[in-house]
């Protein structure tokens, strides 16, 4: 009997020091990143047969309540996939959607809803978890400064706290309206121009209430930089990034995580990496990319240093801070996941 208790002691013992050994391994290949925020990456993480499931551009993705990862490509014969966190295709849906591509999520009183923008519809829709078209927006004549539809190719939503809502024109005439949660328009501002108030290419959009009060950080993508504006469109703050052409910027925790389509400007094409700010704003990791350097408390020019993407376009930040990195224009490949390390 006592040997029975031995052997069975020894073998939890046993199995404990491997399952300790497999929680703190050191990760087999390469770690990208700096000062802490390092990764380890899995470009095979969300592959799935392109026969059944095919993308095109993976342009933006998300995490809802219940952990799931949700991407949206502008393939029509399936818009949305859903993940779970290891890679297997839970679920997928949308063929209306041509244009697809900015994704952003909201919870109205513990129910979740999706905002999808279409580049090539030249609208924006609120749907259900599972696809159902709640409302619908078109170009917003009423503002005297379109003319067409064709004029207002939003990129990008946020959805504020009180449910107002949003829309950036990132390929059109640049501006930022601001509807209700209903759909009437309230307001507008940016607009393309020289000036630090406005824009060129409004990429993204997101609410940040880091530092208390809350503030809409817009993507300056042409320029290098977000811009901090006040909830109805006063300009707060200049986000310098030099050599980042940077896509939506994503808020979890006390950081900004942002894709770099290009660097260091938009004509270098595959040049694309993934670059992490604080709640200072300050850039302290690139992961694909060179270090960040500060100079007299200047950031200094960044790029391109490790070939890991072409251009990335979304980062999803999971609840575990693992990140996920869709592409546009990259040979149709699905996201990678990079596991914090």
């Amino acid at each position: 009997m006592e040997r029975r208790k031995f052997i069975q002691s020894s073998a939890l013992v046993a199995a404990s020091f491997y399952i300790s050994r497999d929680l703190f391994a050191k990760p087999k290949g390469p770690v990208y990143g700096h000062n802490g925020m390092r990764y380890a990456l899995d470009t095979k993480w969300g592959t799935l047969d392109s026969s059944r499931y095919p993308v095109k551009d993976c342009h933006e993705m998300v995490q809802d309540k219940n952990g799931r990862i949700i991407l949206l490509t502008n393939e029509t014969k399936n818009n949305i996939l859903v993940y779970n966190k290891s890679g297997k295709l839970l679920e997928n849906w949308g063929h209306e959607f041509p244009g697809a591509h900015g994704l952003t999520l909201t919870n109205e009183n513990g129910t979740e809803f999706l905002f999808i923008t279409d580049t090539e519809k030249h609208q924006v829709y609120k749907t259900t978890m599972d696809g159902k078209i709640l409302l619908t927006i078109d170009y917003p004549a009423e503002t005297g400064v379109y003319k067409k539809k064709e004029e207002f190719v939003p990129t990008e939503t946020t959805v504020a706290a009180n449910g107002d809502f949003y829309i950036a024109d990132g390929y059109g005439a640049q501006y930022v309206m601001r509807y209700d949660r209903n759909g009437k328009l309230l307001g507008y501002f940016g607009g393309r121009g020289e000036g630090h108030e406005h824009l060129d290419n409004a990429h993204g959009i997101c609410v940040d209430t880091r530092r208390g009060e809350p503030t809409l950080i817009v993507t300056d993508r042409t320029r290098n930089s977000f811009k901090r504006f006040s909830m109805d469109g006063k300009l707060q703050e200049v986000i310098t990034l030099p050599g980042a052409c940077v896509c939506r910027p994503v808020i979890k925790g006390d950081h900004l995580y942002a894709a770099v389509l290009r660097s260091p400007n938009m004509d270098a094409n595959g040049s694309g990496f993934v670059t992490i700010l604080d709640k200072d704003n300050k850039v302290v990791s690139n992961i694909g990319g060179t270090a960040p350097v500060y100079t007299n408390g200047q950031l200094q020019p960044m790029q391109q240093a490790e070939k890991i993407f072409v251009h990335p376009h979304d980062v999803c930040v999971d609840n575990d801070e693992n990140l996920y990195v869709a592409q546009w224009n990259a040979g149709k490949v699905y996201p990678y996941k990079l596991r914090r390390v």
